[in-house]
């Protein structure tokens, strides 16, 4: 059985999507890169993407599915990041997420994402809406510095 799965946690995963800059190195410490964020309007926040995993997913197999539903891009995987875990409607929720470079794709909107941003990380950082979209943003920036 999996982790948690008798416990009434709910399991997701995801991805922090980034892509090298466009306009090359921002200004700052750091690569040049792009951090990609939705929207959610169910919530109205902003976050990495992420989703529920079906029953016996494979982690990373759901993480990867869910950026493309969610974003439209296929990504390549790189390093495991902090498994997030908080509460929802009272019930625990555990995370696990991958650093995930985008390779191909477009955006659409859709019922669960109405919109998609790129932005350095800097500023990503200050537009997610919750703490532990930050500490994944930090995350990645370590992972890509030891690559």
């Amino acid at each position: 059985m999996a982790a948690g799965a008798d416990s009434g946690t709910v399991r997701a995963a995801g991805c922090v999507l980034w892509r090298r800059s466009p306009h090359g190195a921002q200004h700052g410490p750091g690569p040049g890169i792009e951090i990609a964020l939705v929207h959610r309007p169910k919530y109205d926040d902003w976050s990495h993407p992420k989703g529920k995993l079906k029953r016996g997913e494979d982690p990373l197999r759901g993480a990867l599915r869910e950026v493309h539903e969610e974003t439209g891009y296929d990504c390549e995987p790189g390093p495991r990041l902090p498994t997030v875990r908080y509460a929802v409607s009272g019930r625990p929720k555990e995370v696990l997420y991958w650093a995930a470079e985008a390779t191909e794709g477009h955006f659409v909107p859709n019922h669960e994402v109405d919109r998609l941003i790129w932005l350095a990380p800097a500023a990503a950082r200050l537009r997610v809406t919750h703490e532990h979209d930050r500490v994944l943003v930090d995350a990645l920036l370590d992972s890509l510095r030891m690559a």
